[in-house]
């Protein structure tokens, strides 16, 4: 069964940050719910809805900024009472907004998660969590990586307290004495949670999720909120899977500071909503002009306007591509995109700086808040890529947002790789400290934690365009790294060898090459290669043959292959154009591969680089393996 919903502006509100917004049980059966938002000026709404327009229940005075609302109330009872977490306060209010609870945290940090249940209050900031009863300190535990959200499995049905922490490096941290976390009652409640783990879903890219039976069947359906924009409702029927029922829905438009909803059936309120947008345009024309005469006056001082930006800077795992999102609460006017990089050289073999190696400007069209970038990156070239925003506001600003490339930048955290691949080994000890060399490591390697959390540390990546493998373990004066790609162990060296010159420590480098990993390698490339070239020659072949279709009048001619690529031709180009330069990369790569593997031994090979790509061009696997050999 399809769902069938239909958009409801509601009302506008201040910018937002995500799990500031709940909605109330209800009072009687089956009477509508009031909702509760808090924003980042500090101000707690409540409103409902009466004839089809929203109506205040009560709003409170501004305050410090609102990371994070919950609702709570006696165990087994509606949870009905409001709880805010501002700064590293937390504040409650009645139903009817009347302020019973102000209580001051000992975290020296903002609050970034919270969950209520019962008298019990569980709180994380950036790597600390905190458990309080009463408003009285029960303990604490400092985890190794960035807590993304803190929850606790239902009391009522557990013998004791179980909260979960959902961290940054994708594990799920159940405590006893990351990531959106939500516990669904039918399925994912109680300890199942803990014993049947084939209950549990992963979702990319949320702000927001939680159940309810929108279909009305009886049984609690998903709702996810998507950073993209993007809301969706999922069942689960008696499928293992979840069966997605709705999606496609833009709801992103002002950066979060619209608030909406998606009745079955539609309202009928087009004129009251045109009156109240022609209200709303004049009172922001009329506060720009008295902006505007304000700032000219000569005794004025000069106001630089201030704007929120909500950024995110990720590796796709899907294309091995990083995502640049930006998101302003106004329309934004242009980005300009600047990348320096600090390496020796280019893969071009122009000289390197640190000067532009990229420099692009964005002009968006009016109304634009969401901008939304794919940048592709080689690993061995790293340095910085700032991104200038300059929203459409008087007088001009601007603001920098800044993210490292890392000479690693395609590997990801894993849990697990596989010890019988052929692995190369690079060895370093020295007079250094294990914050030093975990300092290093974090500035070669994407997702590890910026705090050093134990004395001796295995860490486990995968190449996200290779697959590749990489293993990293260190402590004071030592580090092992194992990869099954040379390449990866050059890149290493060369970069670590840098920091430790930077630093003025003597480091003794050691390496054990393993010949057979070469081999393996390539054959990692090979399907992807193949693929590409295969892809590449039917894209070519496509113009030429409309021409002969639109000669001959049918295709009968052609042999299946050729008909099956004009059948095919608007996915075929369509694929071709979503992978830009991705021959080309291979290319690099097995370039860099074929280098990597003498300058271990000591030789420079550069120039029989020329006949490797010739080879590639009339690719053959097993040709490219023995021109490897005989190198």
């Amino acid at each position: 069964m399809e769902l069938v919903l239909n958009r409801a502006d509601y009302l506008q509100v201040g910018v937002t940050s995500q799990k500031t917004m709940k909605l109330l049980p209800a009072s009687k059966h089956k009477a509508t719910q009031k909702v509760v938002i808090g924003d980042h000026d500090g101000v707690v709404m409540c409103f409902g809805m009466k004839k089809g327009e929203a109506v205040a229940v009560f709003k409170t005075l501004p305050g410090q900024k609102i990371a994070r609302l919950e609702l709570g109330g006696v165990l087994n009872t509606p949870q009905e009472r409001i709880f805010i977490a501002a700064g590293s306060e937390i504040r409650g209010f009645t139903k009817r907004g009347k302020q019973f609870l102000s209580f001051e945290t000992n975290l020296t940090e903002s609050i970034k998660a919270m969950h209520i249940s019962g008298s019990d209050l569980f709180l994380s900031a950036s790597y600390i969590y905190n458990h309080y009863c009463d408003c009285k300190d029960q303990h604490y535990y400092l985890c190794g990586d960035k807590i993304n959200d803190v929850i606790c499995l239902p009391v009522e049905r557990l013998p004791r307290i179980v909260p979960i922490l959902a961290c940054q490096d994708r594990m799920l941290r159940v405590l006893q004495v990351a990531v959106i976390l939500h516990c669904m009652e039918n399925g994912f409640g109680g300890s199942s949670f803990l014993n049947n783990l084939s209950h549990i879903f992963f979702f990319k890219g949320i702000l927001c999720i939680d159940s309810f039976d929108i279909v009305g069947d009886g049984v609690k359906d998903l709702l996810v909120g998507r950073d993209d924009g993007m809301v969706e409702v999922y069942s689960f029927d008696n499928a293992k899977e979840p069966l997605l029922r709705f999606d496609q829905v833009r709801f992103i438009k002002d950066y979060m500071c619209l608030l909406f909803g998606f009745p079955s059936l539609p309202h009928l309120c087009i004129f009251s909503c045109r009156s109240e947008l022609e209200h709303l345009q004049y009172k922001v024309l009329q506060e720009r002009e008295n902006y505007q005469q304000c700032s000219q006056l000569s005794k004025a001082k000069s106001v630089v306007p201030s704007f929120s930006i909500n950024d995110k800077f990720t590796l796709n795992k899907d294309d091995a591509s990083y995502t640049l999102i930006l998101e302003v609460q106004t329309a934004i006017d242009n980005v300009l995109i600047q990348v320096t990089l600090g390496t020796d050289e280019f893969s071009a073999g122009g000289p390197a700086s640190n000067d532009n190696f990229l420099l692009a400007t964005y002009r968006c069209q009016a109304n634009t808040t969401r901008l939304e970038l794919k940048i592709r990156s080689i690993e061995g070239q790293y340095g910085t890529l700032q991104a200038y925003v300059t929203p459409r506001i008087q007088p001009k600003t601007c603001q920098v947002r800044q993210y490292h490339i890392k000479p690693l930048s395609l590997h990801q955290r894993t849990h697990s790789i596989d010890h019988d691949r052929p692995m190369n080994t690079l060895t370093l000890t020295g007079q250094f400290s294990f914050a030093e060399i975990h300092s290093w490591v974090v500035f070669c390697l994407p997702e590890v934690p910026e705090k050093p959390p134990v004395k001796c540390v295995t860490l486990y990546f995968q190449n996200t365009f290779l697959d590749t493998q990489l293993e990293s373990i260190y402590r004071k004066g030592e580090g092992v790294f194992k990869s099954d790609n040379i390449s990866t162990i050059s890149i290493l060296k060369d970069v670590l060898s840098k920091e430790a010159t930077k630093r003025k420590i003597n480091l003794n480098i050691t390496y054990e090459i393993n010949e057979v990993s070469v081999k393996h390698t390539l054959k990692l490339i090979h399907p992807k290669l193949e693929y590409q070239l295969l892809l590449a020659k039917k894209v070519q072949l496509i113009d030429a043959l409309k021409e002969l279709q639109v000669h001959e009048g049918n295709t009968d001619f052609l042999i299946p292959e050729y008909r099956s690529i004009l059948e095919e031709a608007d996915h075929l180009q369509e694929e071709y154009k979503k992978q830009p330069a991705h021959l080309e990369r291979l290319y690099g790569m097995i370039t860099d591969l074929f280098i990597d593997k003498f300058k271990f031994k000591g030789t420079n090979v550069k120039s029989k680089v020329p006949l490797l790509l010739e080879i590639l061009d009339s690719y053959d696997q097993n040709a490219l393996i023995a021109f490897f050999d005989a190198a």
